[in-house]
């Protein structure tokens, strides 16, 4: 009997054109049609031509800007050993990142799903001394989307800076982020700030067990008010200004509140809060129309940054678009502990505010005037196709324009 007649015990995967049976070990794929080879794997896709040409454009924009700013381009592997991905910031990035043996070493390699700790290492091996900028931009890969309709195969570009602890360089961070997300036609910008300095010398100062603090990380981040009640003692001067944090989210004028809530704190958790509002302070000034969001309770890789973090929203998107802060001492898993601070974006979210840029057609012929005239537009910087004998005329898109011969001489018509 032929097998792929039978319903496998094991899986029985229907599509509308591929019916795949398995059986134990083995699987016996029909087809109907021709199309066995389209499928891809969930939260993977395509960048099919208007979306790819946008997300080369978002690219060499972000990395020409870099440059400007002193920023030296790397390009770490996508493939290395796991060990190395998951060193640093890469902890929290052990279930994302995808697993396999090499047959050459017989160790675990790992497909990174994010480029940060890939600069820490390069940062170390080159025993880089003084400040140093690097820029990167490459695919990255993740077991599991982020959020629903994400992809697991994406686009990540970035700054890191390394050997400066003071807190211009995050400034100069953030406002390369801003002028990545303007250049590529963001028409609204949100930043969402946050300190982990504040909820460390708050917790520092409590005395907690481990497993109470992680606990309490919880709670914050669903901003559970009645549960916080029974785990911290609000009666308590060091339970009250824990309890605070649940309050401390909204404008920048939150900021005066954490002041009055926390004025009897650590000095950790007061030099936090002059840190956030420096960079408010800086931000309102240097760019009028990007909308700020302090939160205090807010606990984005607090596993691993250790001062400022950041986010980025825009108005297409409820999830963000990129992300950054500080994680100092980094690199010290590879023999070399110097501050470091950066942000990294997500190129595929931006992709929807780039346009196609416009087309000219150009006649078919290898006359010497048509020629040289398409050979002046190219170098113009202008798109140009030129069609081929017999070939269709294909549909115009608003903007794109015909080389014509008129009045003696090839001219663009709308």
């Amino acid at each position: 009997m032929d097998r792929g007649n039978k319903i496998s015990p094991a899986c029985y995967y229907i599509t509308d054109a591929v019916r795949t049976f398995y059986w134990g070990e083995e699987a016996v794929v029909k087809v109907q049609g021709n199309q066995e080879c389209w499928l891809l794997p969930e939260g993977v896709q395509d960048v099919l031509p208007a979306r790819a040409q946008a997300l080369e454009s978002l690219r060499r924009q972000a990395l020409d800007l870099y440059a400007r700013y002193g920023y030296e381009l790397v390009f770490p592997p996508l493939l290395e050993f796991r060990e190395s991905l998951l060193t640093g910031v890469g902890h929290d990035l052990a279930l994302s990142t995808f697993t396999l043996m090499d047959p050459l070493s017989g160790r675990s390699l790992g497909l990174r799903a994010d480029i940060t700790p890939q600069v820490a290492r390069i940062d170390a091996s080159q025993a880089a001394s003084g400040v140093r900028r690097y820029a990167y931009a490459g695919t990255v890969v993740s077991t599991q989307a982020k959020h629903l309709g994400a992809s697991r195969c994406s686009v990540q570009f970035g700054c890191e800076l390394y050997g400066y602890a003071g807190l211009e360089a995050d400034l100069e961070l953030l406002e390369l982020l801003v002028l990545t997300l303007q250049q590529a036609g963001c028409r609204r910008i949100i930043l969402e700030l946050g300190h982990v300095g504040i909820l460390r010398g708050l917790v520092e100062s409590c005395a907690l067990e481990p497993v109470l603090i992680e606990r309490i990380f919880a709670i914050l981040q669903r901003k559970a008010r009645a549960e916080f009640a029974e785990v911290v003692d609000v009666a308590t001067p060091e339970g009250q200004r824990l309890a605070a944090l649940l309050e401390l989210s909204g404008d920048p004028s939150v900021l005066d509140l954490a002041r009055q809530s926390l004025q009897q704190a650590p000095e950790k958790v007061v030099h936090a809060l002059a840190e956030v509002q420096r960079v408010v302070d800086y931000l309102t000034q240097r760019f009028t129309d990007v909308e700020l969001y302090v939160d205090l309770a807010e606990l984005r890789g607090y596993h691993y940054h250790t001062g400022l973090f950041f986010a980025a929203y825009t108005d297409n998107h409820r999830f963000e678009v990129a992300k950054g802060g500080r994680y100092d001492a980094v690199g010290a898993a590879f023999g070399q502990a110097r501050p470091a601070t950066g942000f990294s974006v997500e190129a595929l979210m931006l992709c929807g505010y780039q346009t196609q840029p416009p087309c000219i057609y150009a006649p078919p012929g290898q006359q010497a005037e048509l020629v040289a005239s398409i050979e002046r537009l190219r170098a113009a910087g202008k798109r140009v196709v030129q069609r081929f004998p017999e070939e269709a005329a294909v549909p115009l898109e608003a903007g794109d324009q015909e080389l014509v011969w008129l009045a003696g001489q090839w001219q663009l018509r709308p």
